[in-house]
């Protein structure tokens, strides 16, 4: 097992409740970057790109193995790699991971986020949750 980090057991209904929310998180973000000018501050747009991310990550290990992580969100990737082996792409562990590491910068940090690195990570979220959706099924 690669997992170290903390996680949670989670009821039978986690799972498509989280799907639900992460769903809605991708079409908030989708509505706002739709609607921003090239000029805007895109954190909060990249910051519900990372929400949908992990709700998406959260969905599908809750699924699996009614787990869910806890705490650090990079752990994230890490519960779905032990949850689902090799079964996890390594292209979809890049694009969870590189939405994931811009998380605290968005969400935290001081530098405005610029709308076409917004879509760059929208183009990420898309081919995730694509996936996370094909293998929820």
């Amino acid at each position: 097992m690669t997992r170290t980090g903390p996680s949670k057991k989670v009821g039978s209904g986690y799972a498509t409740g989280r799907l639900d929310n992460a769903r809605a998180y991708l079409q908030a973000a989708r509505d706002a970057l739709e609607l921003a000018r090239d000029s805007a501050n895109a954190n909060p747009i990249m910051s519900q790109i990372a929400n949908a991310a992990i709700a998406y990550a959260d969905a599908l290990t809750a699924k699996r193995k009614a787990l869910v992580n806890q705490h650090d969100h990079r752990g994230a990737v890490k519960l779905l790699r032990d949850v689902l082996g090799k079964e996890f792409p390594d292209a979809q562990e890049k694009r969870l991971r590189r939405i994931i590491d811009s998380k605290d910068d968005v969400q935290y940090g001081a530098t405005r986020g610029r709308v076409s690195d917004a879509r760059k990570m929208m183009d990420d979220l898309e081919k995730f949750a694509a996936w996370v959706e094909e293998t929820f099924k």
